[in-house]
């Protein structure tokens, strides 16, 4: 069996697409995915399965979260060799988890317009795009930022973002299952 770290997009915010996670840990369940453990609100989990296609298994997700809740969040699963990867390649060195942001990509952007981030950053963010994961330091807040609206169509690539605080915990919650 493999462990995968899923990624929900959407959902829980602001009242709207709402999944109490003990309802994820249930689709979960009943796909056959084995010790599913989730974090916090915003649509993480941890699980294990046996099967390998994560394409097929995240829209199948998606697919029965729309049957049981009525909307279709964006999933991405990732192996525990890619988060672990995404950690590796952190390029800045900060202990703020606030302030550090992993945006994971559906896949390697074709042409992205970094030049375009560039011009709408603020002086204090920074970011570095490494193929399927774009890491934003923003010092002073994502609620602030008018780059971080503008990455998903720079990139022209599904995004979704996790804090370092969260992407931590999940690296520990999946070397624990």
């Amino acid at each position: 069996m493999r462990t995968y770290i899923a990624l929900l997009r959407g959902i829980n915010i602001a009242g709207n697409n709402p999944l109490p996670m003990r309802g994820l840990v249930g689709i979960l369940g009943r796909m056959g995915c084995k010790d599913v453990k989730t974090y916090i609100q915003s649509g993480n989990a941890v699980f294990r399965t046996g099967k390998s296609q994560t394409k097929k298994l995240a829209e199948e997700i998606s697919s029965r979260i729309y049957k049981e809740h009525g909307f279709k969040p964006k999933v991405l699963l990732l192996s525990v060799s890619q988060l672990e990867k995404a950690i590796d390649h952190n390029p800045f060195s900060t202990t703020d988890g606030r302030a550090l942001h992993f945006m994971f990509l559906e896949s390697s952007p074709k042409k992205p317009d970094l030049a375009g981030l560039m011009a709408v950053k603020s002086k204090t963010e920074e970011f570095r795009l490494d193929k399927n994961v774009f890491y934003l330091y923003a010092p002073d807040g994502v609620g602030r930022s008018k780059l971080v609206a503008k990455v998903e169509p720079a990139l022209g690539v599904p995004v979704t973002g996790r804090n370092w605080n969260t992407v931590n915990t999940l690296m520990a919650m999946a070397k624990q299952t």
